[in-house]
């Protein structure tokens, strides 16, 4: 679970990082991006380890509010699947022209 977690806060912090001031994205590329514990980022701002703490989960709730209001992560692994399933079914269905297999293949590789 704390997995699936920390890979979604990566994707979101990937989408929505121009939306941050700079305290709140060098924050959560030393802790999600650098693998840094509180006490390090702490450390190397000057604060204690509950302000980076408070501070990574507001950040991280803005990054929640962000999705659910402008959907870019969600709208581009739909984007991403469909161009999966075309791919695939290309595959299978014309696999002798290479041209449309080459876009699909294209397609597919530029939404990445």
């Amino acid at each position: 679970m704390e997995i699936e977690k920390n890979n979604r806060i990566n994707s979101l912090f990937e989408f929505y990082q121009p939306l941050l001031t700079k305290k709140q994205y060098e924050y959560m590329e030393l802790y999600y991006g650098d693998d840094y514990s509180l006490g390090e980022i702490a450390e190397e701002f000057a604060v204690s380890r509950q302000a980076v703490y408070d501070n990574l989960k507001r950040t991280e709730k803005l990054l929640e509010m962000y999705e659910q209001k402008i959907h870019l992560f969600n709208d581009f692994e739909k984007r991403q699947k469909l161009n999966e399933n075309l791919l695939a079914y290309i595959k299978i269905t014309y696999p002798e022209d290479k041209y449309l297999l080459e876009l699909a293949t294209v397609i597919n590789n530029d939404e990445e």
